[in-house]
């Protein structure tokens, strides 16, 4: 079975970096969050949790925070995702992986919604924004920040990308 809004919206998603005030409504907040979960994971371990931000103060302290994140002093919402290194004691290999996943469903879900919103990363090793990041949000030990969403009614329209890149394209091999 075809699904052509589902294409539509994946197609038509864009990084949007403007943002009105409106807030975000709960319900819409339940199911970005109801479809992050149902990302796919490694081994069905669902490493991920999820840190709703909407006080300003917080969103204002993270735009501070990450060299990237500007557009949290505009986002009304913001959603951390955050995944636990380790399961029953073993370490979590996938863990970035089945979070990347779950993230991209809030992106998508999100224009499924009406909404916009933007994936700003955090990379581990690089230097100490994850440890700032963490600190904030209050991140208990074991448990890593892998990005955040920056979610809301944008307040600029992007066009759609346009079809295949070609140049991306290699079949069978390089």
């Amino acid at each position: 079975m075809e699904n052509w809004e589902l294409l539509d919206g994946i197609r038509a998603r864009r990084s949007v970096r403007s943002y009105s005030e409106r807030p975000v409504e709960q319900d819409k907040i339940d199911l970005l969050l109801e479809c992050a979960c149902a990302a796919p994971s490694a081994a069905n371990r669902r490493p991920w949790h999820f840190v709703v931000i909407r006080e300003r103060r917080t969103l204002n302290a993270l735009a501070e925070a990450h060299p990237y994140a500007k557009m949290l002093l505009q986002a009304p919402l913001a959603v951390a995702v955050c995944g636990a290194i380790l399961h029953e004691g073993h370490e979590n290999p996938w863990w970035e992986e089945d979070c990347a996943a779950a993230m991209q469903n809030i992106l998508l879900a999100a224009e499924g919604l009406g909404l916009n919103s933007v994936w700003l990363g955090v990379r581990w090793g690089r230097d100490d924004l994850p440890e700032k990041i963490e600190a904030l949000l209050g991140v208990p030990q074991g448990i890593r920040v892998m990005g955040i969403a920056a979610i809301g009614y944008g307040a600029e329209n992007k066009p759609p990308h346009r079809g295949i890149d070609e140049g991306a394209v290699h079949l069978e091999r390089w």
